[in-house]
């Protein structure tokens, strides 16, 4: 009977122990969204939606009866994703849809079929993304992360713009990082043609590049019923850091496993930072912030330099050929 009280303990004592690291966990993680707002009727395109963040955002918006655009650049993966979220949530409406943001011609396409089929779009989320891989170029000729992470999603937006605010109260998330307090606009050399490519430094140009448009976009949009706001999702176990080594190394996974298990979060849990932005109620009409997880924060200082935002908006339509792009959308 001692032997059997002391194996009931020590159960205990784990489940105790596991129990309060799940809640420290949820706490670091930055909780999850408070909102249990539905959004029936109500259609949301996410960007890399195929895996991580983007597939946790798309299957929680689905179960929240929102007919689901998930974008990705791999089909296969893609259509596999969505037959997952169809199957989780038994919401039919949710679709795989080819968009290659390293390719404004497929950027171009993608929104000319979107403009065509969907008669409104209420959220769209900015959330694809590339980091720190080598110094790859985009179909265009762009710097990859730069191309990726800003140029492509600007484009993309300038040209869902007027479907958006055709449908009134949307909103736009941008998925930036907190990278971007350490990150600079080279407005000299943006796609590092001149420098040495420093694989850290042009990540974080591109997740400031995500505030700045953000900030810039905002000025733009008021009055019009459309929000924008961008977020820091935190540090999630997902492919994204692919690039970095951290997944290879013996020290990272046997070492640091234990401790970083504390601080980074799964993709379901940095996925609520978008699931709020898209459906809070509280949040209508908030427009040009910032938020790091679950909570609304000062973006670093230099993300909130209007004549740079300016600057990188009139930089980046040149880039994008973005004036050509909408006559052409338009046609």
């Amino acid at each position: 009977m001692v032997a059997i009280n002391k194996y009931v303990l020590g159960a205990s004592m784990v489940g105790t122990f596991f129990g309060a690291s799940v809640l420290l966990k949820d706490y670091v993680g930055g909780g999850v969204c408070p909102s249990k707002a539905k959004i029936e009727g109500k259609t949301v395109i996410v960007t890399g939606a195929n895996t991580g963040i983007g597939k946790e955002t798309a299957l929680e918006l689905a179960r929240r009866g929102g007919r689901i655009i998930m974008a990705c650049r791999d089909m296969g993966k893609c259509e596999n994703a969505a037959r997952e979220v169809r199957g989780k949530t038994l919401n039919h409406n949710v679709f795989a849809k080819h968009l290659d943001l390293a390719s404004t011609k497929s950027i171009k396409e993608f929104a000319k079929n979107i403009l065509k089929e969907e008669h409104h779009i209420d959220v769209l989320i900015n959330n694809a993304a590339v980091m720190r891989c080598p110094h790859w170029k985009t179909e265009d000729g762009f710097e990859m992360q730069f191309g990726v992470n800003h140029l492509g999603h600007f484009l993309l937006t300038n040209l869902l713009l007027d479907r958006l605010k055709e449908s009134g109260q949307s909103r736009i998330i941008n998925v930036s990082s907190l990278a971007h307090i350490v990150g600079e606009i080279d407005f000299q050399d943006l796609n590092w043609e001149k420098k040495k490519y420093d694989t850290k430094a042009a990540y974080c140009q591109s997740k400031l590049a995500n505030v700045l448009f953000t900030n810039e976009l905002a000025k733009r949009l008021q009055g019009t019923g459309v929000t924008v706001n961008s977020l820091h999702p935190g540090v999630a176990d997902t492919e994204l850091g692919r690039h970095t080594g951290m997944h290879q190394s013996a020290f990272s996974s046997t070492v640091l496993a234990p401790i970083f298990w504390f601080v980074i979060k799964s993709a379901k849990q940095a996925a609520q930072s978008s699931v709020f932005l898209a459906v809070d109620e509280d949040l209508q009409g908030t427009s040009g912030k910032y938020f790091n997880a679950l909570k609304e924060k000062e973006p670093a200082k230099q993300a909130l330099d209007e004549v740079s935002a300016q600057k990188l908006w009139e930089a980046s339509a040149r880039l994008v050929h973005l004036d050509e792009a909408l006559q052409e959308c338009s046609l």
